[in-house]
């Protein structure tokens, strides 16, 4: 019979592990999220293209992570808070993979606004994504050091997101209205603002599973009702 105190140093490890490839994978969502605002920026046809393919590599990691963590529930049939970590991790991956196919969105918006004149500076997307990246950054950080008072700044950050998306919404909508002519532009950065809005959205599910994992409540329901204890 297996030493109960090596089992648990294993299944530690294991979980250390675990925690480092959803790091991994957290880096490339950032990096790609960057350079998807980044080839918006500047029109840059190559980043962009860049962003699409590297979305392989995220699709690739999150299967390594998910079969991770169903082995390991398998294996170590964990209870209580070791199994709210497995499954937070599980659920991390999932928001993160859809954060990368958000900057593939981004990416693709990119491409297709390189073939039209640009009809105004960008100002307010770029402060978007650097918000963004900030709250994917703040919420592994809250995962690693399982934080809850810092999960909850980044669900309550979220905020300035939602706020820029609307005001670039009404900007954009006068431009259309002004000239018909930049309708096609402007939906488009429409698109791009609404996806980092979705992309803070993402980081807020992180926050909340975070919350979950650390003391075993769900406040997500709680949060939307403005109900947390």
């Amino acid at each position: 019979m297996e030493d109960p105190l090596k089992t648990r140093t294993h299944f530690d490890q294991e979980m250390k592990d675990l925690q480092d490839a959803i790091l991994r994978l957290g880096g490339m969502v950032e990096r790609n999220i960057y350079q998807a605002v980044e080839a918006l920026k500047k029109r840059d046809l190559l980043i962009a293209e860049k962003v699409i393919d590297a979305d392989v590599e995220v699709d690739e990691l999150e299967n390594e992570v998910e079969e991770e963590c169903i082995r390991l529930i398998a294996l170590r049939q964990p209870m209580a808070k070791d199994l709210r970590a497995i499954t937070t991790a599980m659920k991390i991956t999932h928001e993160l993979e859809r954060m990368g196919d958000l900057a593939v969105n981004i990416a693709e918006r990119t491409l297709e606004l390189c073939e039209e004149p640009p009809i105004k500076p960008l100002i307010d997307i770029p402060r978007m994504a650097e918000h963004a990246q900030w709250m994917l950054k703040r919420s592994l950080d809250a995962f690693l050091r399982e934080d809850v008072e810092l999960a909850l700044e980044v669900c309550d950050s979220d905020d300035l997101l939602d706020q820029l998306n609307d005001q670039i919404f009404r900007e954009l909508i006068t431009y259309m209205i002004e000239d018909p002519k930049t309708i096609a532009c402007a939906t488009r950065l429409v698109l791009v603002a609404r996806y980092l809005e979705r992309f803070g959205d993402l980081a807020t599910n992180i926050g909340e599973v975070v919350v979950f994992m650390v003391e075993g409540r769900n406040i997500r329901h709680a949060r939307k009702l403005g109900k947390i204890p």
